[in-house]
């Protein structure tokens, strides 16, 4: 059983540390290839270095199975998943803090369209085709009109408002994306070259409509075939959103994103009115709104399905600080099956959750020789992060230990491949936060990995230009956008992610073992210090 060898490896390494001994029989240590420092007399060591490739190879094979079914929130692999980690708490020892057990039951809304269509002047569009409709967005709508209101780009500011001296109420209205500006290539709204927030924030046209009692708006799109490739998956499965936690849409207009071709069947032969009308607000920075006259009709009916996650807390209580707690969290959640096709997630992220497991293992070893460290450690397993980090956003709007006590998140999301940059250089892993809100925190990592790992940390995605934007992708940013200081370790991308072929086979586990001994160090040394991290970054937000 799993707690007899805690035991055993407890006593083993407190006799080990007692004789300050070399080697203890037992401890997994790092085979030859290693890089890592393997000093006994330091306790951080000995801990660390249970951290073993072995173990963490029996873990993965195990939730990157094609019997977990590719573990995808809400299904049946997802609660497999779910069992097997909890599981592995139990045998540890780990207590059930959640009245009695390890999970915090987090529901989630799964819904689609059963109809989707509109039909302008007698031809038919369809959804995640000829126009999109995200159905946690936009609501059920069933009608016909006989007019479209073209009103411009649907701004309604105190500097320019497109409803100026217009009547909108119950009425579709027809806009363009960003905002107007001036022949010399500067904004109306701001006076720079500069846009306004207007541009960027498609809710905010969506509130201005739904305050203007506005029945529908029509987005004209121009990179209409770019958006339904990149949100594919999303337009034909479900869209998931939390039942409870998070704000719903009823302050957004109904509305949908249209095709130019779609946008062309509602104008007409009305073109040379619309183009006036852009031509004035372009010169005027003024409103200028033209009625159409097609026959417009939709029929979206939307169905919703209420399904149950978990997100999973194994709690390591500290000793004289233990009111602190340092967080460490994976998703353990991937994205389940196309037809009869197994996304394991080896990498993604099973990879994270095997090493939290493993790290977790560690703390329960800790504990049994008498070394639990000072501050508590909550080892936080969430589901929902390929949903959009919904299991850690319910668990930082409900969490179990106060925001103000928690000193920092350790997260793990990928970090047993090498990608193609790193091909002759396993042994690197990309760091990504680490002084956004601390420099206490990136300065710690550091000293992890000058004093025991030897790594190549590479910051490169933690640029806050960086186009990919890792920062606000994975399950830290709802920590980090409390101003909780948070450090996201993250192996980059690599051919198979969200692929098939993304499999235990292709997992390089010494590297993770590595990997994951470093990340150990980090949260030893966070845990165990005299004074809490300093916070001393400023929050962004970028969601």
């Amino acid at each position: 059983m799993r707690i007899a060898k805690v035991l055993s490896t407890a006593a083993a390494l407190l006799f080990a540390l007692q004789l300050n001994a070399q080697y203890v029989s037992g401890v997994n240590t790092p085979d030859s290839s290693a890089i890592y420092n393997t000093d006994t007399s330091d306790v951080s060591v000995l801990l660390a270095n249970t951290i073993s490739a072995e173990d963490m190879r029996e873990h993965l094979t195990i939730l990157a199975s094609d019997e977990f079914g590719g573990r995808e929130t809400g299904h049946p692999g997802n609660d497999m998943a779910a069992e097997y980690i909890s599981g592995h708490l139990n045998s540890l020892g780990v207590p059930k803090i959640m009245d009695g057990d390890y999970y915090q039951d987090v529901a989630f809304t799964y819904t689609t369209w059963e109809a989707n269509t509109v039909t302008i002047n007698g031809n038919d569009y369809k959804g995640a085709k000829d126009f999109i409709a995200f159905p946690d967005k936009t609501g059920n709508a069933s009608f016909q009109a006989k007019e479209v209101l073209y009103l411009g780009y649907g701004i309604d500011d105190p500097e320019y408002s497109d409803y100026k001296k217009v009547k909108v109420r119950d009425k579709v209205i027809l806009i363009n994306k960003g905002e107007p500006m001036k022949k010399d290539s500067s904004y109306w709204l701001t006076g720079t070259s500069e846009p306004s927030s207007w541009t960027g924030d498609i809710d905010r046209k969506l509130k201005a409509a739904k305050k203007h009692g506005v029945r529908m708006v029509l987005i004209i799109e121009d990179g209409l075939r770019e958006m339904v490739g990149k949100n594919r998956r999303k337009l034909l499965g479900p869209t998931v959103t939390l039942t409870n936690g998070l704000k719903d849409n009823t302050e957004l207009a109904n509305h949908l994103y249209i095709s130019t071709t779609m946008a062309k069947d509602i104008i007409g032969d009305k073109d040379k009115k619309v183009i006036k009308s852009r031509k004035y607000i372009t010169k005027k920075g003024k409103n200028c709104d033209a009625k159409l006259k097609p026959t417009f009709a939709v029929n979206q009916l939307r169905k919703s399905t209420i399904l149950l996650g978990r997100n999973i807390l194994g709690f390591f209580e500290g000793t004289d600080l233990k009111d602190e707690i340092v967080v460490v969290s994976a998703h353990y959640d991937h994205i389940g099956k196309k037809g009869d096709v197994i996304y394991n997630g080896a990498d993604d992220n099973g990879s994270g959750t095997t090493t939290v497991l493993e790290i977790a293992e560690a703390l329960a070893i800790s504990k049994n020789m008498g070394q639990s460290p000072r501050r508590s450690v909550l080892c936080l397993l969430v589901t929902g992060e390929e949903k959009g980090l919904l299991g850690s956003y319910y668990y930082s709007e409900n969490p179990v230990f106060d925001v103000d006590k928690t000193v920092a998140d350790v997260n793990i999301d990928m970090v047993g491949r090498v990608d193609k940059k790193y091909e002759d250089n396993p042994n690197y892993i990309y760091v990504i936060g680490s002084d956004r809100l601390s420099t206490d925190l990136h300065k710690i990592n550091e000293n992890a990995n000058n004093t025991y790992a030897g790594l190549t940390l590479d910051y490169k995605y933690n640029d806050e230009k960086d186009p990919n934007r890792y920062y606000f992708r994975s399950d830290h940013y709802n920590f980090a956008r409390l101003g909780i200081p948070s450090i996201f370790f993250f192996n980059g991308v690599h051919e198979d992610y969200h692929q098939p072929g993304d499999t235990v086979d292709k997992i390089n586990f010494d590297k993770m073992q590595n990997v994951g001994r470093l990340i150990f160090h980090t949260i030893w040394d966070l845990a165990n210090r005299n004074d809490r991290i300093v916070v001393d970054g400023k929050v962004k937000a970028g969601r």
